[in-house]
């Protein structure tokens, strides 16, 4: 199993080393029916497949609830915050996504982790706009639940 671990930059221009590359993966979170459910309330997208455990187990393909595809891509800005820092950087935005994938369903109660990668880095006036490669995994499962490409532009100091 590996270990959770995060790259951490002193300069923005560092990072384009890292083309093609991991940096970072986070420990595993836990997906609960308290998340899914704090979720359908926010939203109000409170399907019987999100939060309703019984009806699930009767007539899901899972047995089981499955968190939202959006909580579950929700969770790509905060994964990548924690894959990796970059010292001298004073505004980062996320600036949208490439593409989206959702191979998995994400049970209640799995556990889940994100994998990030750099896909591409173009140095821009002020500092860089790059895209990563996030894949959220879920433990025990062949197929990630998630695979994003993130957009991201960051200005320096």
């Amino acid at each position: 199993m590996e270990n959770a671990y995060s790259t951490k930059f002193k300069e923005l221009a560092e990072l384009k080393n890292f083309i093609g590359k991991e940096l970072g993966l986070t420990s595993w979170m836990q997906m609960s029916q308290k998340k899914i459910d704090d979720f359908a309330e926010t939203t109000d997208d409170k399907q019987w497949i999100h939060t309703d455990p019984e009806k699930s187990a009767l007539y899901s393909p899972y047995k089981k609830t499955i968190a939202h595809g959006f909580l579950v891509l929700s969770m790509v800005s905060r994964i990548s915050f924690n894959a990796f820092s970059i010292k001298n950087v004073v505004a980062g935005i996320n600036y949208g996504l490439d593409r989206v994938r959702f191979p998995n369903a994400t049970k209640s109660d799995s556990a889940y982790r994100g994998r990030v990668s750099l896909m591409e880095f173009t140095v821009i006036p002020g500092g860089a706009k790059y895209k990563l490669k996030v894949e959220i995994e879920i433990k025990g499962e062949e197929k990630p639940a998630c695979v994003a490409e993130f957009l991201a532009l960051a200005y320096t100091k």
